[in-house]
């Protein structure tokens, strides 16, 4: 009888391979709800990640634009460049605020042509930068090289302005002796990275009213020239072609 009660008391083969696939299952099911926990962090952090260098690059757009100057009698310094396209284009000079992206580098000197400009391609998208120089200065080579990066993976950077004349939105602002009034910012992120890693998509449009008019050339002779310095001829430092537009070569001096 002893005998008999020792062989009932074990496990048969198929009870311990049935406890272990149940095992198995219940282990696959904890790795797969630890695994979406992770994943979907990662994404909702990706996410917030994406919408808060969003605010950024808008926030930074939006101070510099309402700070915009420009000096009739300077104009070839103070000209105002809006290009849509494949290649947008954003330039102007400002009197940036104390707390502006790299300020220190400039030694105090906060009133600056800014530029920015998508730069980059291939799967993963392009990038906003914004490069910058003091106004009577060209840009100094690690400015040119290494620009300060707002935004990666941008899918679109839209400026729109406010015609008067021809009472709607222009993607292309052919009056650089003047200042719009109004410019809508679009600016959209996602896509994939270089990790080929799908992100969310997330739109940001403003709208901004600009403050700032070209100061006429007989109101800036009297106040002693622009931004604190007499009317100079002569192409704008940095830039080239018709209204100042940035590119081509040139001569890079280091500051």
């Amino acid at each position: 009888m002893s005998a008999s009660f020792h062989r009932r008391s074990g496990f048969t083969l198929l009870e311990m391979m049935m406890a272990i696939l149940i095992f198995s299952i219940i282990m696959a099911a904890i790795y797969s709800t630890w695994y979406l926990i992770i994943h979907s962090s990662a994404v909702g952090q990706r996410a917030a990640a994406e919408s808060q260098r969003a605010r950024i690059a808008i926030h930074t757009v939006e101070d510099s634009l309402i700070s915009v100057q420009s000096f009739q009698a300077s104009m070839k310094y103070y000209s105002f460049v809006a290009q849509g396209g494949d290649a947008p284009i954003l330039s102007y000079v400002a009197k940036v605020p104390l707390d502006f992206p790299r300020n220190s580098r400039f030694g105090g000197i906060n009133l600056r042509r800014l530029t920015f400009t998508l730069e980059g391609g291939g799967d993963a998208g392009r990038d906003l930068v914004l490069r910058q120089n003091p106004i009577l200065m060209d840009m100094n080579v690690d400015e040119k090289t290494h620009p300060l990066v707002l935004a990666h993976n941008v899918e679109k950077f839209e400026v729109e302005c406010w015609d008067k004349q021809q009472s709607e939105w222009v993607d292309e602002w052919d009056n650089t002796n003047s200042i719009p009034g109004l410019v809508r910012l679009s600016l959209r992120l996602g896509g994939k990275t270089e990790n080929g890693v799908q992100v969310p998509v997330m739109d940001c449009v403003r709208l901004i009213s600009i403050p700032s008019i070209t100061l006429p050339a007989a109101a800036q002779g009297r106040a002693g020239g622009a931004g604190g310095f007499p009317p100079i001829a002569g192409p704008a430092p940095g830039l080239n072609g018709a209204g100042g537009v940035p590119g081509g070569p040139q001569q890079l001096q280091p500051q």
